[in-house]
Order: structure tokens, then C-alpha cells, then sequence
């Protein structure tokens, strides 16, 4: 096993000879973050898990139609980074390349697109998009407490 956390997530990670390894990085893969390893040196697998059910519970506090959550996965921020157009003509990224996040992706009842969620120890990103990440729309950013 080569992850902190031991959900073994490096075996599955296409860059894993890029970043080396959870282990071998203490937790900081591509030089960020990822939120399960810290948690885990913070607090064990029992607070992990506690964090987990704690973002999910926010999330469903949100009132989203549609959106029911039923698990989070660890996500690596360059897939998940969508870039947002904003009513200004600009474009922005709301997340960074080198963190581990807790999110996943829910299909939309009746619609082709879906919501995805992402958040970390800070945030909670709900944002809507069609295949591949088209066309993304932010729907929530918001500040939490959880940590």
C-alpha cells in the first residue's frame, strides 16, 4: 500500500512517477495537499470518515434540487479545475492543480448534464456542466467550518 490514508489511491493515478507516491511524499502529492492524508495525521481514519459525513451533510443542506449525494471520493484537482466563465467576459479557476479533494460527480435527473462537487478544508463547489466538463457553470462556492 503506498497511501496514507489506505484507500491506495496512487496504484490508480496516471501520475503517480510524476508526484512519487502519497507515502514517499508525506502526504503532498504534486507538492499540495490532499485532504484525507492530513486528516488522517490530524485525527486517525475515525475523523476522516467523520469529515466525509459531515461535507456530505452540508452538501444536502444546500437545497439543490436533484442533488443527492451519496459518497465522496478523493479527486485530483487538474480534473476537477474546470475554468468558469463569468459574467464579465473572463474566465476563473476556483480550485488548485496540486490538491487532493473530496467531490464526485451526480447525473442530473432528466438532463444531460451534471452536477459536480468538490470540497476541501475551506470550501464547498457545486457546479454544473454538460460531457467531459463542458460548458461548467458555477452553482454554489461557498465557506464552511468543518475542519
Amino acid at each position: 500500500m503506498c497511501s496514507i490514508c489506505g484507500l491506495d489511491c496512487c496504484k490508480e493515478c496516471s501520475r503517480r512517477e510524476e508526484c512519487g507516491g502519497c507515502q514517499k511524499v508525506d502526504g503532498h502529492p504534486f507538492g499540495g495537499t490532499c485532504i484525507a492524508a492530513e486528516c488522517i495525521k490530524r485525527g486517525g481514519q475515525e475523523e476522516f470518515l467523520k469529515l466525509k459525513d459531515t461535507l456530505i451533510s452540508e452538501f444536502h443542506a444546500l437545497g439543490i434540487e436533484g442533488l443527492e449525494v451519496k459518497e465522496l471520493h478523493l479527486l485530483n484537482g487538474f480534473f476537477v479545475n474546470l475554468e468558469y466563465p463569468l459574467a464579465n467576459g473572463q474566465s476563473v479557476k476556483l480550485l488548485e492543480d496540486k490538491k487532493i479533494y473530496l467531490g464526485n460527480q451526480i447525473e442530473r435527473p432528466g438532463s444531460d448534464r451534471c452536477y459536480g462537487i468538490v470540497a476541501d478544508e475551506s470550501y464547498l463547489l457545486v457546479c454544473e456542466y454538460g460531457c467531459n466538463g463542458t460548458d461548467p457553470e458555477i452553482i454554489i462556492y461557498k465557506k464552511h467550518n468543518t475542519v
